[in-house]
């Protein structure tokens, strides 16, 4: 079992940028997918971005394409979403999770879930 642990949110302007990280403890982070989830107030959980254990495959939420880039530090056991150009629709608590497999086809298939950090963008 991994221990997630995110941080990077905060309140940013309209067209701002932030970096979430996603630190890990347990096993070596090479075996995981990582996943960033986000869940806005009264909606359901959205998968945003899945990169695969060794960094090779990565996807992305249509909303999200040419703005976020997921990456990963295998050494460093970490993960990061770089979010740019960012909108106020982007507004939504973040988590990282992870899956000893590839990239799910769901956001339930996950198996270890970060606390979330929280991400605001307002003028």
């Amino acid at each position: 079992q991994l221990q997630l642990v995110e941080s990077g949110g905060g309140l940013v302007q309209p067209g701002g940028s932030l970096r979430l990280s996603c630190v890990s403890s347990g096993f070596a982070l090479d075996y995981f997918a990582i996943g960033w989830i986000r869940q806005a107030p009264g909606k359901e959980r959205e998968g945003v971005s899945c990169i695969s254990g060794t960094g090779y495959s990565t996807n992305y939420a249509d909303s999200v394409k040419g703005r976020f880039t997921i990456s990963r530090d295998n050494a460093k056991n970490t993960a990061y979403l770089q979010m740019n150009s960012l909108k106020p629709e982007d507004t939504a608590v973040y988590y990282c999770a992870a899956r000893m497999a590839g990239c799910p086809r769901t956001v339930n298939e996950y198996e270890d879930w970060g606390q979330g950090t929280q991400v605001t963008v307002s003028s």
